[in-house]
């Protein structure tokens, strides 16, 4: 299974990418708008959203694409490793 992780810290991405692993899933992380990014997210199975640290045009366009893909998403007001790890223990 596929997440894609949009926002965040870069300093954590390693951090995040562990715990997609312990959990089982293969991780993409946008921490920053990137040109392209419909090619580039792919059809991943689920999208989470660190809303604290992430600009307005990469939450915007993270949107439009998971309603035009239809992709579940979970947003999260925190991007510390323990709310991750949280969620995606709910995700299975």
């Amino acid at each position: 299974m596929s997440i894609v992780i949009v926002g965040g810290h870069e300093r954590m991405e390693r951090d995040y990418i562990d715990v997609g692993k312990r959990h089982g899933y293969k991780i993409k992380i946008f921490t920053k708008m990137q040109g392209d990014l419909c090619k580039r997210i792919g059809n991943p199975d689920y999208i989470v959203m660190f809303t604290d640290v992430v600009s307005h045009k990469l939450v915007n366009t993270t949107n439009k694409i998971m309603k035009k893909k239809n992709i579940p998403s979970l947003r999260l007001h925190n991007s510390s490793i323990q709310t991750l790890d949280n969620a995606l223990a709910q995700i299975k």
